[in-house]
């Protein structure tokens, strides 16, 4: 198809996503970015957030990840996550959970772990995107 380029999202678990699209927004770790037909090459590590693509019939999808990187190298992009969502397909209870389980933890603690601020972060990333893209 003119104007679109091959995008894949990809975990441990597998394929989350594989099809054409004519536009792609990812969380790069200095910021938002997008990539679009003929994009120059690029990779960047991502951060926890929002990937949004658009199809090449024109719809939006959008995804919760919980960082990774992106590459994007002869109109072929492939994002590389260790956990991602499709909006509609979170489970929001258990994000809920997961949410308080690390403001409890967090509450307990002087120092405030990493892996905690990261787990919090990662719980609000798919509360909002649901919110925001999934309901």
């Amino acid at each position: 198809m003119e104007n679109t380029f091959h995008a894949e999202i990809l975990t441990p678990d597998g394929k989350v996503f594989e099809g054409e699209v004519i536009g792609a927004q990812v969380p790069g770790s200095d910021g938002s970015f997008e990539m679009k037909f003929n994009h120059a090459p690029i990779t960047s590590m991502l951060e926890i957030g929002q990937v949004r693509l658009q199809t090449s019939d024109g719809t939006p999808l959008y995804f919760a990840v919980s960082g990774g990187f992106v590459e994007m190298s002869d109109n072929r992009m492939s994002v590389l996550s260790e956990a991602c969502e499709k909006a509609e397909e979170i489970d929001v209870e258990r994000a809920e959970r997961a949410k308080e389980r690390a403001v409890e933890e967090l509450m307990k603690r002087k120092e405030k772990p990493k892996e905690l601020q990261l787990a919090l972060k990662r719980a609000e990333n798919r509360l909002e995107v649901y919110k925001r893209n999934g309901a």
